[in-house]
């Protein structure tokens, strides 16, 4: 029952709360609203807003994301029904603006949040770094939201804690080996065209790493290029996510061939041990399977040292938000500022210290 103290943000969240469906399809009656929210992250220029148009069948070209960007889609779920709706998040800038993943994942959109991470193929130097710090904030800031929800509302945290073992039956040969997101998840290894290109001994690395990688989170795996057959397969994995569509059962693990593994279709066996020999396993240190394999993929790929932070735009500067009046203001700012520093660096040096104490 509605408080007269509510504000329509209030109502509008209750409205979502209620129609959301944190299960399947069948569960939403008639009439109903689907109402989901999906964020991209990944490597800078590493095809998200490609994948997110298609995705919405939009022909758009696509422009470099600023910061963190938002569009949103509709499909109806069966003819002469209300259209579904589905949020999409797309943060750009690489690893530098990752705090901003807390504007768009909150207590309120929990139960119905889904991240998809784009990895971009082609440059193997960075995949482990960017992955690792995207994904370790993300789970961090998801977790503290999963605990304040704990005292606060008990049965929804329970709810979303069992729903990450949905795709991993208890039977499974790996039930204690690994360590599903909290959240849903699909790694999309974008550029296959580039990085078929490579050598077959790195394709494979990198192919069975993230494999591994995607199996331990419980996370959907495909690898999709500009080709329109390879952007359909990722299509139909964030439309599952996004307006529940049927999840595709079919599987390719051929290391020639680009991958498209749904979550809880791998196994440990299949992947294999990490692509090592091993007097080079036996010398390495690690405390969990994870950090095995990171050692790993980092002997073939060292990490590239480069600082996100410097290599982010000034937006100010960015042609496509190119307004006359504002530009024109600002320059004017401009020359008074550096007018006013000339004229205080001018007042500084024709000061006169008395050098007695």
């Amino acid at each position: 029952m509605p408080k007269a103290s509510d504000t329509l943000w209030d109502l509008a969240i209750a409205e979502v709360k209620k129609r959301e469906n944190p299960d399947n399809d069948d569960d939403v009656k008639p009439g109903e609203v689907w109402e989901k929210s999906i964020l991209f992250m990944g490597n800078k220029n590493g095809g998200k807003t490609t994948i997110i148009l298609r995705c919405l069948e939009r022909e758009e070209s696509p422009k470099p994301t600023l910061a963190l960007e938002y569009t949103f889609g509709r499909r109806a779920r069966r003819h002469n029904t209300p259209k579904d709706v589905a949020h999409f998040w797309e943060l750009g800038g690489g690893t530098s603006l990752v705090e901003l993943i807390r504007i768009p994942i909150t207590s309120h959109n929990i139960r119905s949040f889904a991240v998809v991470l784009v990895l971009d193929l082609s440059k193997p130097h960075e995949l482990w770094t960017t992955m690792e710090s995207l994904l370790q904030v993300t789970r961090n800031h998801v977790n503290k939201i999963l605990t304040k929800l704990e005292k606060a509302n008990p049965e929804v945290a329970a709810e979303i804690k069992q729903r990450m073992w949905n795709d991993l039956q208890r039977d499974h040969p790996d039930y204690a080996l690994v360590d599903p997101f909290p959240i849903p998840l699909v790694i999309i290894g974008s550029k296959y065209d580039l990085f078929h290109e490579f050598d077959s001994e790195m394709r494979k690395i990198i192919s069975k790493t993230l494999r591994f990688v995607s199996h331990y989170y419980g996370a959907s795996l495909v690898f999709t290029s500009k080709s329109e057959a390879l952007l359909l397969k990722a299509r139909a994995l964030i439309n599952h996510l996004a307006f529940g569509y049927d999840k595709s059962k079919s599987v390719s693990v051929d290391p020639s061939k680009p991958l498209f593994i749904p979550a809880g279709l791998d196994s440990m066996s299949q992947i294999g041990p990490p692509p090592a020999s091993d007097s080079d396993l036996g010398k390495m240190h690690a405390t969990t399977p994870l950090e095995l394999w990171k050692k790993v993929f980092e002997k073939t790929f060292p990490p590239k040292s480069f600082c996100d932070l410097q290599d982010t735009k000034d937006p100010a500067q960015d042609i496509q938000y190119t307004e006359y009046e504002v530009d024109v203001m600002r320059a004017q700012k401009n020359q008074e500022l550096e007018q006013y520093k000339r004229n205080a660096s001018k007042s500084w040096k024709e000061m006169d210290f008395d050098s007695d104490s």
